[in-house]
């Protein structure tokens, strides 16, 4: 039958394959071919797919070169500075924050206070966001630390936050309670409340435990209409120049009902691509002195 012998044929192929794999060995498959580095558009857009997935480790990792992390990594453990974090609004109160949500009897005692002084208090919290607004836009225009452009961009990010918390439900008590136990559980669960947690655990794996806790964060603001993984996801990021190390794009993204559009320029080192203040701020960290 035609199948029978195509079959024996077939299976002596096979036993002749076998056996000469004794004698001749399989030629060495070809090496991988080189992924090249992502230019400055897919570059920017991969630090917004980390930022999205909360992989803050992963993101601080690609933010900088390789020789400048190594040298956050030690100032790091020498309590010289906590970057990235340093890039946060606030970032030094972040610590006492972490402490004050992970103690025991946290949910309690932040049930109570916001029962005291927040519930029901709309046109209070109105005017208290407000007053934020003002003294934000009054910091940024001051703090010598930052560049034109991303001085630009936190205006637009602050226009926004202040837009929304005029109208966000902040003194809805019903949706205050359950905030308050996912964030006080995510805090628990980074296990950095303690005073030298931080420096302990290292840069690497402090972030890497603060992931979820900024998920957790993004979360709750999400609930109440400040949904930024939604921005994240809606981003578009377009180039406009680039000449030889130095490229410009643009960022655009809709965050609580108002458009975002702002100019990114990046530097590329060793072949790949970073954003220029970044690097920036992040070279002040690594060399700043002991406190």
């Amino acid at each position: 039958m035609p199948i029978l012998r195509l079959t024996t044929v077939a299976a002596l192929c096979l036993l002749a394959a076998l056996a000469g794999c004794e004698r001749t060995a399989a030629p060495a498959p070809a090496p991988p071919r080189p992924v090249a580095p992502p230019g400055p558009v897919a570059a920017v857009e991969q630090r917004l797919r980390e930022l999205r997935r909360n992989d803050l480790d992963v993101y601080a990792r690609h933010a900088v070169p390789p020789t400048l992390y190594a040298q956050l990594e030690r100032a790091w453990r020498e309590d010289r500075t906590r970057w990235p974090l340093t890039e946060l609004p606030l970032d030094d109160r972040l610590p006492g924050a972490l402490a004050a949500l992970a103690e025991p009897g946290a949910e309690r005692r932040l049930r109570a206070a916001y029962r005291r002084e927040f519930a029901g208090a709309r046109t209070e919290l109105r005017s208290a966001v407000d007053t934020l607004g003002v003294l934000g836009e009054r910091h940024l225009m001051s703090e010598p630390g930052y560049g034109e452009t991303e001085r630009a961009h936190y205006l637009q990010l602050a226009g926004a936050l202040q837009s929304w918390g005029r109208s966000a439900a902040l003194a809805d008590a019903r949706r205050a309670n359950p905030a308050i136990e996912r964030l006080v559980s995510a805090a628990r669960r980074t296990r950095l409340a303690g005073p030298h947690a931080m420096r302990d655990a290292g840069l690497d794996a402090s972030l890497r435990r603060l992931g979820p806790f900024f998920g957790a964060v993004k979360d709750v603001f999400a609930d109440y209409g400040f949904d930024l993984d939604a921005a994240l996801a809606d981003a578009r990021v377009e180039p406009v120049e680039q000449r030889g190390d130095r490229a410009r794009v643009r960022l655009r993204y809709t965050l609580a009902g108002r458009a975002i559009d702002t100019p990114l320029d990046l530097q590329r080192i060793d072949g790949r691509w970073y954003l220029t203040d970044t690097l920036a701020h992040a070279r002040l960290e690594a060399d700043r002195p002991a406190p």
